[in-house]
């Protein structure tokens, strides 16, 4: 079993002693194979047991026919065994999984059978008679979890009449609240928060989720209401549309009662939801459908191809682009434009196909100032700044409304190519301030970072000790937050003063001993010019500060120095020194 080499005769003899077990033991010993091998993640133990008492034809749950998961390894002759940390069912080795994929005829059509005993568990008794969250520990709870997320996994990829009939017969009335919420924690960014005391999740809009063609058409030849609105206001036609289920999209517009412009509680559309995700096939059948408009905003002003650019969808851009009534350079209700959306994002595709429409303002800045050269900058897209500083009216030191320009924005993050792409710039200054006094250098020392420091004090016009408005320089800055790295290279300038105090009196020393940066106080007290003794305008010394805070090395440090005694004064200003 070392590297699972040469064991397929060993598996198919195994495999056929399981069968050859007397009474309920071959069954159990191959549904529990079954289960572990495509299950859509690593099962419990009790889940698996309570996947095996499941009787197809009942509408009765009995826990009593749940086996213990001794006797389902037992019954699997080895070819199982149970993870003591995580409690999940596994096979012995990864070569079991490889053998049993090769070999499809060991189980007769698998996710058909889960897909089975998934739904006659869920139409059971005792889970239809529940309608509270159950308890954590419950018995079944966690089964009954699974069976609500992976029924429609498992049926959408063989569907037997059987299973057709039980999610019809499941999904006639609403799915359920426990299951509902299930399967909806698990889809990202939906807000739950309005689940329990809002419209129901019907079992239209369940099926519509999953994409089972079979059993969207069942459930309206028996009068689901298409047009129903879940707890987030979707319709079953905006589940469909959000999780690309082209078929179903198409049958639900060849209903004449449908409305596929009903917006969800968001105002998006099922075009909306299509085009963030990048459904291609879906947003060309909705825009096929008369009375889709393909500009339509939602609450904040988005519009599907503010949507699609933002997604990076390239396909999507240009179907929508092809639409007369699309404007390309629609802003949202922050003023920010599909463009500005992709370059946010990175898509350099997106960002290049809406730079071929005359009508794309490619320096145009949201509503508070920023454009899109500023936010491809800000997220460090190097290949986004590239394709904007190429245009010519695009304007590369352009400051936002707090004064901060593209070389702010990617200095305070880090992102050395970005610098180095804007100082490729003649118009770009260096060492421009932003409406708060605060140089580029002064933001990349504030966040430690090293190599654009060394990148700007390698610029002529920059002023290493330059102030922000409240006179905090930019050593101040890197001593705050123990960036020792970049206090060293700052105190190798000459014009740089060790000791320059803000409009507070506080001192570099004062700063990193008040919040306790070790580092950075050795490195100041090597030098000779650091003053330890230098109080703030509150009478608060390094030393008092340091010890008020306890930072007992810190007082060892400048004690070492001979600093002075702590004030007994210094608890008058005990709040941070800086908000």
């Amino acid at each position: 079993m070392t590297d699972g080499s040469e064991l397929g005769d060993a598996y198919g003899a195994t495999i056929e002693r399981i069968k050859a077990q007397a009474g309920d033991k071959s069954r159990l010993g191959m549904v529990a194979l079954m289960w572990i091998s495509h299950a859509e993640r690593p099962l419990q133990a009790d889940e698996l047991c309570h996947a095996l008492a499941v009787k197809l034809g009942s509408t009765d749950f009995n826990n009593e026919n749940v086996p213990l998961i001794s006797t389902l390894v037992s019954c699997c002759q080895g070819l199982i065994t149970v993870d003591k940390e995580a409690s999940t069912v596994r096979l012995i080795h990864f070569t079991l999984q490889e053998y049993l994929s090769t070999h499809p005829d060991i189980f007769s059509n698998p996710h058909s059978a889960m897909a089975e005993i998934c739904l006659a568990f869920l139409n059971s008794q005792q889970v239809r008679a529940l309608s509270a969250p159950c308890a954590p520990d419950a018995p079944g709870t966690r089964f009954l979890e699974y069976c609500s997320v992976y029924w429609g996994i498992h049926a959408k990829r063989a569907l037997s009449d059987e299973a057709r009939s039980l999610a019809v017969e499941l999904l006639k009335q609403n799915y359920g609240q426990i299951p509902t919420k299930s399967l909806l924690e698990q889809v990202p960014d939906l807000d739950l928060w309005s689940f329990d005391t809002c419209s129901p999740f019907s079992g239209l809009h369940c099926a519509s989720f999953f994409g089972i063609v079979e059993v969207v058409a069942g459930l309206i030849e028996v009068g689901c209401c298409i047009n129903e609105r879940d707890f987030s206001g979707c319709t079953p036609l905006a589940w469909a549309a959000r999780n690309g289920h082209e078929e179903v999209v198409k049958i639900l517009l060849g209903q004449n009662e449908v409305n596929p412009e009903e917006a969800d509680n968001g105002g998006r559309t099922p075009l909306s939801y299509a085009a963030w995700y990048g459904h291609e096939a879906v947003v060309k059948a909705l825009l096929g459908r008369q009375g889709v408009n393909p500009d339509n905003p939602d609450h904040l002003g988005q519009t599907p191809l503010w949507s699609a650019a933002g997604g990076g969808h390239e396909g999507v851009v240009k179907i929508l682009l092809g639409r007369a009534e699309v404007k390309p350079d629609q802003p949202d209700k922050y003023g920010q434009t599909p463009i500005s959306s992709a370059a946010s994002c990175g898509h350099e595709g997106v960002v290049k196909i809406l730079l071929g429409r005359e009508e794309v303002k490619a320096d145009r800045p949201d509503s508070g100032g920023l454009t899109p050269l500023s936010f491809a900058a800000w997220f460090g897209y190097e290949g986004v700044v590239k394709i904007l500083l190429a245009r010519e009216e695009v304007n590369p030191d352009r400051p936002g409304d707090g004064g901060q320009t593209p070389l702010s924005l990617a200095a305070g993050c880090g992102h050395e190519g970005v610098v180095k792409l804007l100082f490729g710039r003649e118009e770009v200054n260096a060492d421009k301030p932003d409406n708060d006094g605060r140089t580029p250098l002064w933001h990349a020392a504030l966040l430690g970072c090293e190599g654009v420091v060394k990148m700007l004090l390698g610029r002529e016009e920059v002023n290493a000790d330059k102030p922000d408005n409240d006179y905090r320089t930019p050593l101040s800055c890197a001593a705050w937050y123990g960036h020792e790295g970049v206090v060293k290279i700052l105190l190798a300038r000459e014009e740089v003063n060790a000791n320059k105090p803000d409009n507070d009196g506080q001192t570099p020393l004062l700063i990193s001993a008040w919040y306790g940066r070790e580092g950075v106080v050795k490195i100041l007290l090597a030098r000779e010019e650091v003053d330890p003794e230098i109080p703030n305008n509150y009478g608060g010394t390094p030393l008092s500060l340091a010890a008020g805070n306890d930072h007992k090395k810190v007082v060892a440090l400048l004690q070492s120095r001979k600093a002075s005694a702590p004030s007994p004064h210094w608890e008058l200003k005990q709040t941070a020194p800086w908000r």
